[in-house]
């Protein structure tokens, strides 16, 4: 079965797209050059009158792929304006006092220098500061419950909060496959 734009966008982005988490990351590689972004406008200018952001982060030179964030704006201003996660990212070499697509830019940079994630991708899709954090200093290792991402604080608020997730998609992806529209299935 092919994985079109469409489906791929409901079934990585569920959660963002019905309410339920700030922002949500998929990569996409048309069949042919240029594709992927043109795709990305054309869903950037539909999903933003429903309060949703699609930016592209990065595009591979070689395949045309695109590594995509889908977002709530105003949610995820929020998040990456706390003291703590400001404070985090200064750490991680962002700078102090920018607005969010100054900040969005700079983790699209690093996307493109880093040989692997920048670990604090996880801070602008909604995971909790402990976890990011926890992640670091562990090296991936010692977490408390694996899910969606690696949990560093209490599992059993992770698997609960994971198993919301994982219940958000199956059911937008079952409405997708009878017929609902992505517009359809988000939340205002």
């Amino acid at each position: 079965m092919e994985r079109t734009f469409e489906a791929l966008l409901v079934n990585q982005c569920a959660p963002t797209l019905t309410g339920m988490k700030p922002a949500s990351l998929f990569r996409y590689q048309g069949r042919v050059p240029g594709e992927a972004r043109r795709l990305a406008e054309c869903w950037a200018r539909q999903l933003a009158p429903r309060g949703l952001t699609l930016r592209v982060l990065k595009t591979c030179r070689v395949t045309g792929a695109c590594m995509l964030l889908l977002y709530r704006e105003d949610w995820l201003r929020r998040i990456l304006a706390e003291r703590s996660n400001r404070r985090f990212l200064e750490q991680q070499g962002y700078p102090a006092d920018v607005d969010l697509p100054q900040l969005l830019e700079r983790l699209s940079e690093r996307l493109c220098l880093e040989q692997d994630y920048p670990h604090e991708i996880g801070l602008f899709l909604g995971y909790p500061l402990e976890d990011v954090v926890g992640f670091i200093e562990n090296r991936g290792r010692n977490y408390t419950f694996c899910g969606y991402w690696k949990a560093y604080g209490d599992p059993a608020a992770a698997r609960r909060r994971f198993a919301q997730y994982r219940r958000c998609t199956e059911m937008c992806s079952r409405r997708f496959r009878q017929g609902a529209t992505i517009l359809e299935l988000i939340a205002a």
